[in-house]
């Protein structure tokens, strides 16, 4: 998956997506996300959306505000083969999703035997017919 010269980089959207999704996990707002990183919210925002790409160093301090492993902003990315680009499918258009994230913030504060059994209460459902 690439990017037209008008749009964001799926790379970029997708980083930029797990930013928003772990910002809004631990309650920070974009405004304090900024504070801490000497950056406007609006710088945020674009950081969030893919339309500005964050620099390796700007992500590290990412990394560290949001208390976050620096590879976890890669993870569901496809590994790179010999120079292809690929986006996980779907992970971006899900966390776009109404309600996604509000999902995803659930799901991580619940422990893990309730995760697995929803888990498979999802993919009971999604096999049933309908």
């Amino acid at each position: 998956m690439t990017a037209t010269p008008h749009s964001p980089h799926p790379v970029d959207q997708h980083v930029g997506a797990l930013i928003r999704v772990k910002r809004r996990a631990l309650g920070i707002s974009q405004s304090d996300l900024a504070d801490a990183l000497g950056v406007t919210f609006q710088q945020v925002q674009k950081y969030e959306r893919g339309t500005n790409r964050v620099s390796s160093s700007k992500l590290y301090e990412i990394a560290h505000k949001l208390d976050t492993p620096l590879s976890a902003f890669f993870e569901g990315l496809d590994a790179p083969r010999g120079g292809g680009e690929s986006v996980a499918g779907g992970l971006i258009d899900f966390l776009n999703d109404s309600g996604s994230q509000d999902l995803v913030v659930a799901f991580k504060a619940m422990n893990p035997a309730l995760r697995k059994q929803l888990v498979a209460l999802a993919k009971a459902m999604a096999d049933t017919d309908g």
